[in-house]
């Protein structure tokens, strides 16, 4: 489950690369941007795949029909520090107004994946060194999840950290997940081009 799909790299390349519904994976992606949700399903029908593709905040009428479902769920927030009047208004400057701090949306985000994720699901974040990557992690602490920094980078604007979260009591990671967890922090770890598409929209319904 991709929340906040964008442009929809990142949900068609889970789905390019672990398959489709014949394998067994259902993929779901939500973002309150019906435009972004447009371009999502272009996306993915350029590629050849599918997704559940709905417009909603986050995951809101989601929650009881998925609880304890997500395998995987992959989080690329508005996590610029804004003012919070910012939040959540119509046009791409949803996709990146985080308010104060960054974490409006983060800090609403994390208690809806901590009741969708399944016993041994992951949380994948992208996050700022602004948003306090840190504390995000020790709240998550609080709610019984191990969290580990899989990717950090720079680019000329942004300092950004990709964080795979985990229920603690899953401690030990084998071989596969191993495999799975490095696939994901790679496809992340081109999240600069996330980015850059947010940019040129930005500058495109400004034209």
């Amino acid at each position: 489950m991709e929340i906040g799909c964008g442009s929809g790299y990142v949900i068609t390349s889970l789905a390019l690369i672990l398959g489709q519904e014949d394998c067994g994976i259902n993929y779901i992606a939500t973002d309150i941007n019906p435009h972004a949700v447009k371009v999502t399903h272009e996306t993915l029908e350029a590629h050849g795949v599918g997704a559940e593709l709905i417009v909603t905040n986050i995951a809101s009428g989601l929650e009881e029909r998925l609880a304890g479902l997500v395998d995987v769920m992959v989080v690329n927030p508005p996590y610029v520090p804004t003012p919070e009047d910012e939040v959540g208004v119509d046009g791409i400057t949803s996709s990146w107004a985080g308010g104060e701090n960054g974490r409006s949306v983060i800090d609403r985000i994390l208690p809806v994946a901590d009741r969708l994720l399944s016993e041994k699901g992951w949380l994948y974040m992208v996050t700022l060194t602004a948003n306090n990557p840190s504390e995000i992690c020790n709240l998550m602490r609080k709610k019984g999840y191990a969290s580990k920094i899989v990717v950090q980078r720079s680019t000329e604007e942004e300092s950004l950290h990709i964080i795979k979260f985990w229920r603690d009591f899953d401690k030990e990671v084998n071989e596969t997940d191993q495999s799975a967890s490095g696939f994901l922090g790679s496809l992340f770890a081109l999240v600069p081009l996330l980015s850059y598409w947010r940019g040129t929209n930005s500058d495109n319904k400004n034209n």
